[in-house]
């Protein structure tokens, strides 16, 4: 009895990382020995998705209209070389992920994949859908999760209460806070969800599953760390004209590792803003970089939103053409730059990119639950590139500011 309270006591003072990781070695355990009683478990997955399905659209809605009706007018002025720098590096990201699913295409298992049918043959019919989506009735988007009419009226929205009286912008923050706090609640339950999802998953499909989320786990992981040491590197030698590497590997190295192990780009603030004054930046504008970055600067984001959708968009056998791929990689970045700041938050944008290809929403919330099934992995690597990019753009826009 004693031993079964100390295992119960070492779990509950574990971070959610290594409770996943047991979750996932239980679930294959009685996946994969104890088929039939695999299958009874699977409903604890099949909740944990259903919860985050509801929440995910609320949470968008008030997370983008909170985040633009609070944001200063000045805000852009003191910072327009960095959000140049933070749009172009999310938006290489993206689309790196897309070059690279096309060469190294990943499937995972969905249920419901004949759903899909009714998949657009080019980029006219995906335009002409994207538009009737955006004017879509806003009521109607939340209630049948169009994420992409749900980012438009929130948009809307945030511009139009930019000019709204500070009460007003602190109930739109109060809410939003509110419902993120609901969603972090969820993900504390990820570890008995994710349990359900693979001892049903292994259970109905056997182990070839999880050979599936090997080459998944190896494309993303691999893409960030392309994004890491070439493509980042890159972007600072034009703007600096000076060797990249030296900071780059700083970063990594001081920034990195530690949002690896926090899975919070908010958390990694105060590790950042001493990183930028052991670097000698200007205060001024870490202080604002920073912040801000750890908001809407994430490349990790962009690159988990597109490998995901195009591993559906093969899962389910569509073809797109190379404007339908740009538009997705469009798409993933915008998305990205919304993306909320609770682990896993990344995942919940997927669904929006899905619904460029009339994905249903049933299958694109399979595709989060697959997300976090891997996020042991690759959530930490996503936020890793996110924080210490933070850094590395910032020391790039002041370091060219020198010249």
């Amino acid at each position: 009895m004693s031993s079964e309270n100390s295992l119960l006591n070492v779990l509950k003072n574990q971070n959610l990382v290594l409770k996943i990781a047991f979750g996932i070695a239980l679930g294959a355990i009685i996946g994969g020995f104890f088929p039939s009683l695999g299958g009874s478990v699977a409903i604890l997955g099949a909740l944990f998705v259903s919860a985050l399905k509801a929440l995910a659209p609320v949470l968008i809605f008030l997370l983008v209209i909170a985040s633009i009706a609070t944001q200063r007018r000045d805000q852009q002025n003191h910072m327009r070389p960095i959000l140049v720098l933070y749009l172009v590096g999310t938006l290489a990201a993206a689309t790196t992920a897309v070059m690279l699913s096309f060469m190294f295409p990943a499937t995972i298992t969905l249920v419901g994949a004949e759903a899909a049918s009714s998949a657009p043959q080019g980029i006219g019919e995906v335009l002409n859908t994207l538009l009737f989506r955006i004017v879509d009735n806003p009521i109607n988007a939340l209630l049948n999760s169009n994420y992409v009419g749900i980012l438009a009226w929130a948009i809307g929205l945030g511009i139009v209460l930019r000019s709204a009286n500070e009460s007003t912008k602190t109930v739109l923050e109060d809410f939003s806070g509110a419902v993120v706090g609901l969603v972090q609640f969820v993900i504390q339950l990820a570890p008995i969800g994710i349990f359900g999802l693979v001892a049903g998953t292994i259970a109905a499909t056997g182990f070839g599953a999880l050979a599936e989320y090997a080459h998944l786990l190896g494309l993303l992981v691999g893409t960030m760390l392309i994004i890491a040491l070439i493509v980042n590197p890159v972007i600072v030698y034009l703007m600096t004209k000076t060797n990249p590497y030296p900071l780059i590997f700083t970063c990594l190295r001081e920034s990195g590792i530690t949002a690896f192990f926090t899975r919070s780009s908010a958390a990694n603030i105060p590790v950042n803003m001493a990183l930028c004054k052991k670097l000698g930046l200007d205060e001024d504008t870490y202080s604002m970089s920073i912040p801000l970055g750890a908001t809407i600067n994430m490349a990790g984001a962009a690159i988990t939103i597109s490998v995901m959708t195009m591993a559906a968009v093969n899962t389910l056998g569509i073809d797109i053409s190379i404007g339908t791929a740009l538009l997705l990689c469009v798409i993933a970045s915008v998305s990205a730059c919304g993306s909320s700041g609770v682990a896993g938050g990344s995942l919940l944008l997927i669904p929006l990119a899905c619904g460029l290809f009339n994905i249903p929403n049933d299958v694109a919330m399979q595709v989060v639950g697959v997300g976090f099934i891997i996020g042991v992995v690759q959530d930490s690597a996503e936020t890793a590139l996110n924080s210490s990019t933070d850094v590395v753009f910032t020391a790039a826009a002041c370091k060219a500011a020198e010249r």
